[in-house]
């Protein structure tokens, strides 16, 4: 084949390659998918860019049918090159890359994402010095492990000098693999293109009109036309005699090479079959497979001589993936079977298990428990190496061959999981609900339901997850013990206090203090337990429950000895996040934020990816809460990918309305209303109270901050009232200080004085400073002007050495400013002003910090607007990685935790230096201190 044949009539096409491989040789990570019909030329391109890429290293592989389900096999094949630099990977995403690609034992329950993050980390390094080309040809056939792995890194490719290259069919399911990944359509030869290649084929030239005859006919496909050109004699090339009508089109083409196997001696066909179900191209292992079936080593000889394939001393090619597929289609069932039990035999021999009971599954007639256990085995070694989705579908196969019932119920089940850890909520809702139509009244209910649940309030309405896990909890304390028989009462009791903790979450979502009252009692009646986990988790349920039935000061006792429990190392992060909740609960914000900020470091370092969504959401709102609104807003930007790449919907909500507040702290109107309502449209069907309420919340702060006071009143008073999320109790209390200021610039001094009695009650059992200080502001708004001044200076002292309280110190010094000119005492005024706009101005508080500089002109002073903290400056990801470095992370470890490459996490650096005019990391973590 000549290159004017591949090539012909691709310079769009090269054109594009050129471009991508200039941006890598640069420096740049690019992207790239080739899409077509088969035949159209996506490999010949993909060759053009192997031969173009020098210098860059190039690394290479194709996808294969019989590989599709095994987790990371094309990934094992394009890395196998560069598996020596995984020594320079961080220490987790080390081990998980090891594991993932056999390197090593498997740790077991590795998170997909830590191999992911462990590949985009492993390409960086192979792409030093000179840049790196991966080109991954029949991406429709790449193993869902390994497609995930890739897609991450596509996703994520910064100043690496990596590049990323696809080929796959033009498919809806390829289209949407390659989504998050540029595309080209490789499409058909126009006429004056295919009559060069019916030419470069032909024995004379075709005329003009027969070329575009042919052209239309095959719809330019370059396959077709080679092999059409094959078939037609000098006449019909020439005009002189008619064409045979049809000619092969598209994946008619098949029947052409379809034709060509039938004609060859029946040994060779059989070796072809062998070649076609084996898939890896190992001649060693076909040509023994195929002496089992009485096949001679000689066989090949015809196939090759034909043109269908390529033969080399360890290796064997199909020339073009249909002839594979025309090989098995051309082939009967009882063939196939024979086939693939040789294939078992040869595979056992070599010690691969797992291709041994995939060619079984294969060869199987009906159920077979020594089959199917042997697939469930072979799921679960994939699962321990990451690979969630390809154990998911493994397990479904397990479970289709498995005869006793309950047990196939519990593959269905572990299906479900895998499926859900591997970014597959539609599988696993789909494979959970056949677990428990399978098990029916005799299988593990409690844990179906309780699964059910866990996917309902990621994913769907959280009310119906709540009646769904307070189910699973009366099933669990129901459960016989022949249906749990490997349970300890100790066990028992501690998988009925996860459904509890599980329902108590929904309940929060949703704002149901009556669940929550019910929980708490139900968890009262569990035995006390052993471990510090459960003992603080039982605490922390019970006293949630007494707190919100009317029991405050039991409810409040209950708490703080759970609060006392908590360790300084050893929580892990979901445990940290009751502990923020509990603190909330106890009118303590401030000490949630912390707790909800460690617990964002634990989950970072823990690498759980597939938790950090949910974890960032409180992590977000702690350092909002803590007024580092612009590093709040990356970690919801962060969160908000991840929630989406997760497939976790409600989380994307959260975090979604987190984005709303900020940007309404800043004044941008058209951003805070867009996520808010984005929000919203998420949360209101799915009834999720509290992310109502903190959408709703943003849009009644964005009112009071641009001094709409009647709109921001009837926003915030919307919240304790009637309507979708309405009365949440955490909406409520997290507003009542924005709402008595706007019941107050309203007029309706009732409201506000209703509002501070709520907070009186709320916050009877807080003990921090900042909960104190919140209450005296808000009495000051509602005392008679003589007190006023007292109680807000009171504030001011009880936030003086709150690190972490800049907004809250510059709202209260707004208003005592206020106060004092409304008095006519502008000298005392001045500086509280000054103070309030200053602190606004780098909060990046942009309408806070007009409204006083208006008062501050007001008072005689002309103020000018301040300029922004340096912070303020950054990108989302230059914050986050600056916040990291500025705690002592190295930049191997910041990558590792952000989930790049150590290069990009220099390059951003090199940026972030002459931002915050500093020159080394001391010098930037003491500017964050």
């Amino acid at each position: 084949m000549t290159a004017v044949d591949r090539l012909a009539g691709r310079g769009r096409e090269l054109a594009a390659i050129d471009d991508f491989l200039t941006g890598v040789r640069s420096g740049t990570g690019q992207a790239l998918a080739l899409r077509g019909e088969p035949g159209a030329g996506k490999t010949a391109l993909l060759l053009r860019a192997a031969e173009r890429a020098a210098p860059a290293r190039v690394l290479r592989a194709t996808g294969a049918e019989p590989e599709s389900q095994m987790a990371f096999a094309a990934l094992h094949q394009l890395l196998r090159p560069v598996s020596g630099l995984v020594d320079a990977l961080p220490e987790a995403q080390r081990e998980a890359v090891r594991g993932a690609l056999g390197l090593a034992a498997p740790t077991g329950g590795q998170d997909r994402f830590l191999v992911s993050a462990g590949v985009l980390s492993l390409l960086a390094e192979a792409a030093v010095p000179d840049g790196l080309v991966c080109i991954v040809d029949d991406f429709q056939w790449v193993d869902r492990a390994s497609a995930d792995a890739l897609m991450f890194a596509a996703r994520r490719l910064g100043a690496d000098g990596v590049g990323l290259l696809f080929a796959a069919r033009d498919t809806a399911e390829a289209r949407h693999a390659l989504k998050d990944v540029p595309g080209l359509t490789v499409a058909g030869l126009d006429a004056a293109d295919a009559a060069l290649v019916l030419a470069a084929r032909s024995a004379v030239p075709p005329v003009p009109d027969v070329a575009a005859l042919v052209a239309a006919a095959t719809g330019g496909n370059p396959l077709a036309l080679r092999e059409t050109a094959g078939l037609l004699t000098p006449e019909q090339l020439t005009g002189r005699a008619p064409l045979p009508d049809p000619l092969p089109v598209g994946d008619g083409i098949g029947a052409v090479f379809g034709e060509q196997i039938a004609r060859l001696p029946e040994p060779t066909r059989l070796v072809l079959l062998v070649a076609a179900l084996e898939g890896l191209g190992d001649l060693r292992l076909v040509l023994r497979a195929a002496a089992r079936l009485g096949a001679a080593a000689d066989a090949l000889d015809a196939a090759e001589a034909a043109g269908l394939l390529d033969v080399t001393p360890t290796g064997i090619r199909f020339r073009h993936p249909l002839i594979r597929s025309a090989v098995h289609a051309g082939a009967g069932a009882a063939d196939r079977r024979a086939v693939h039990r040789a294939l078992a035999a040869e595979s056992e021999e070599a010690g691969d298990t797992g291709r041994r009971a995939r060619h079984r599954a294969e060869a199987a007639l009906g159920p077979d428990e020594d089959i199917a256990a042997e697939l469930a085995a072979a799921a679960g070694l994939a699962r321990a190496r990451g690979g969630y989705a390809d154990a998911a579908r493994t397990l479904v196969r397990a479970a289709d061959l498995t005869p006793d019932r309950q047990t196939r119920s519990l593959r269905l089940k572990d299906a479900a999981v895998a499926a859900w850890l591997g970014g597959r909520p539609g599988q696993a809702r789909s494979s959970l609900a056949a677990a428990r139509e399978t098990a029916g009244d005799s299988g593990p209910s409690a844990e179906i339901a309780q699964l059910s649940g866990r996917f309902e309030l990621h994913l769907g309405d959280a009310a119906e997850a709540l009646r769904t896990f307070l189910t699973a909890a009366e099933q669990a304390s129901e459960q016989t013990p022949g249906q749990a028989p490997e349970q300890t009462p100790e066990q028992a009791a501690r998988a009925r206090l996860s459904i509890l903790a599980d329902a108590a979450e929904a309940a929060s979502y949703v704002g149901d203090t009556d669940a929550a009252v019910l929980i708490g009692r139900r968890a009262e009646a569990l035995p006390e337990p052993n471990g510090p986990a459960d003992a603080f988790l039982r605490d922390v349920l019970i006293g949630m429950g007494a707190l919100q039935g009317g029991d405050s000061r039991g409810g409040a006792r209950r708490l703080r000895r759970a609060l006392d429990a908590v360790p300084d190392d050893g929580f892990d992060a979901v445990l940290l996040l009751w502990a923020a909740a509990a603190a909330s609960l106890l009118g303590e914000g401030d000490v949630g934020a912390r707790f909800a900020a460690r617990a964002g470091r634990v989950a970072r370092v823990s690498g759980m990816v597939g938790t950090l969504p949910v974890v960032l959401e409180s992590t977000a709102t702690a350092e909002r809460m803590n007024s580092a609104f612009a590093l709040s807003a990356a970690l919801s930007e962060e969160g908000l990918a991840l929630a989406r790449e997760t497939g976790i919907t409600n989380s994307a909500a959260a975090h979604l309305a987190n984005l709303a507040v900020c940007a309404a702290v800043r004044g941008d109107e058209t951003d805070a209303r867009a996520r808010a309502h984005e929000a919203l449209a998420i949360a209101i069907p799915h009834r999720l109270g509290l992310r109502v309420g903190v959408a709703s919340y943003a849009l009644g702060l964005l009112d009071l901050g641009l001094g709409r006071f009647e709109q921001a009143h009837e926003r915030l008073t919307a919240l304790t009232t009637a309507g979708p999320g309405a009365g949440h109790p955490a909406a409520v209390w997290g507003s009542t200080a924005d709402r008595v200021e706007a019941a107050v610039g309203a007029g309706d001094t009732e409201a506000a004085r209703a509002s501070v009695d709520f907070l009186e009650r709320w916050s009877a059992n807080a003990t921090s400073p900042r909960a104190r200080a919140l209450l005296a502001r808000c009495r000051a708004l509602v005392a008679e002007d003589g007190a006023a001044p007292d109680l807000l200076r009171r504030s001011l002292d009880l936030l003086a050495d709150d690190s972490g309280a800049a907004y809250d110190r510059a709202r209260t010094a707004l208003l005592l400013g206020e106060r004092l000119r409304r008095e006519r005492r502008v000298g005392e005024a001045r500086p509280h002003l000054r103070h309030a706009a200053e602190a606004f101005g780098r909060l990046g508080a942009v309408p806070w910090e007009r409204r006083a500089l208006g008062e501050l002109r007001a008072a005689g002073e002309a103020g000018d607007r301040a300029e922004p903290a340096a912070l303020t400056t950054l990108t989302a990801q230059e914050l986050r990685i600056t916040r990291l470095v500025a705690e002592g992370l190295s930049n191997r470890d910041v990558a590792a935790r952000l989930f790049l490459s150590t290069r990009t996490v220099e390059y951003h650096l090199y940026k972030v230096y002459p931002k915050l005019g500093v020159t080394s990391r001391t010098e930037l973590a003491r500017l964050l201190a």
